[in-house]
């Protein structure tokens, strides 16, 4: 009997250290980066961040260089400025020549009444032959001229044309010029914390390949695991109770993701009670980025109707 007692008194104490289930669940923090990579390659010639830092939106991270992408830009500025040059010679050209149309349609229109008179001089015999020849000859130069003016204006016109189709070439070469020049700067289009620069001033970094990652507020949430028994209880859109160090006191989340598989208790939160005890993962969200941006920091929870009330500091 007196063997038996000190039995006893180990099964009680063992007893007393299973995991009395009081309805709460354990998981940690997780955060998803954002992976920040330049659209194109090249030598990185600045890093604008450090490993820590908080950044907001429209901030620069990283520089590439940028010599093809300037000469690119100044080429297609200096096809600008020569097709509008030439357009304006056109313009010229085309003014000219019909100022000088008008003139010659002036003359054609004298010369061809002078030949009319002469022919009816002639036919009457009141003129002699060597004048009507003189005026045939009068008219066929105006009209060559005209016909030379004409061609003139219409050459002008089609390197008019020619030179507005070469600009407008050039601008569109300069839009992507510039495009392309705007992409050597990559800036932050989230805000948060840089968790890492993977690489430094002077490499060369190839296109998508992440050279910065970034872990914006709204991508933290929590991921925790419910028991089989509890799983079919819980639904998307329910609103649990988290509790962690540095937590805001009666934090609240959103259920977002419910698993389809269960799994065994990961090994990082088992306890000697549940580490083999088959659950689900799940994780849940905050709207407000109210949680702190420490991926792997424990959390307890609960659902909100058997949620305890909070003790100081955070932690139940």
């Amino acid at each position: 009997m007196k063997r038996l007692l000190p039995a006893l008194i180990l099964l009680l104490l063992l007893a007393g250290c299973e995991r009395n289930d009081n309805g709460h669940w354990l998981g940690y923090i997780e955060g998803e980066t954002a992976l920040i990579a330049p659209p194109q390659a090249g030598w990185l010639t600045s890093i604008e961040v450090v490993r820590g830092a908080h950044v907001k939106v429209g901030q620069a991270l990283f520089t590439l260089d940028a010599v093809r992408e300037i000469a690119a830009r100044d080429n297609a500025l200096q096809a600008i400025a020569a097709a509008q040059e030439q357009a304006s010679q056109a313009d010229a050209q085309i003014a000219q020549a019909k100022a000088q149309q008008a003139d010659v349609e002036s003359d054609l229109e004298r010369s061809q009444k002078e030949l009319q008179r002469q022919q009816m001089l002639v036919q009457s015999g009141a003129s002699p032959r060597r004048d009507l020849e003189s005026a045939q000859a009068a008219f066929d130069s105006a009209r060559a001229r005209r016909n030379q003016t004409g061609a003139l204006q219409s050459q002008a016109e089609a390197a008019r044309r020619q030179a507005n189709a070469q600009a407008g070439q050039a601008k569109a070469n300069l839009m992507t010029a510039e495009f392309n020049l705007s992409q050597r700067s990559v800036v932050a289009l989230v805000s948060g914390q840089v968790q890492d620069v993977y690489f430094r001033q002077g490499e060369y970094a190839n296109a998508g390949v992440p050279v910065v990652s970034v872990l914006p507020a709204a991508n933290v949430f929590v991921r925790f695991w419910v028991p089989e028994v509890e799983i079919a209880k819980r639904t998307l859109g329910e609103r649990v109770h988290v509790s962690c160090d540095g937590c805001p006191t009666d934090l609240v989340a959103t259920i977002s993701f419910i698993s389809a598989q269960a799994e065994f208790t990961p090994p990082v939160i088992y306890s000697i009670g549940n580490r083999e005890r088959l659950v689900f993962k799940v994780e849940a969200r905050v709207s407000d980025g109210s949680l702190p941006s420490r991926p792997g920091v424990p959390v307890e929870v609960w659902p909100v109707e058997a949620a305890p009330a909070p003790a100081e500091g955070g932690k139940r």
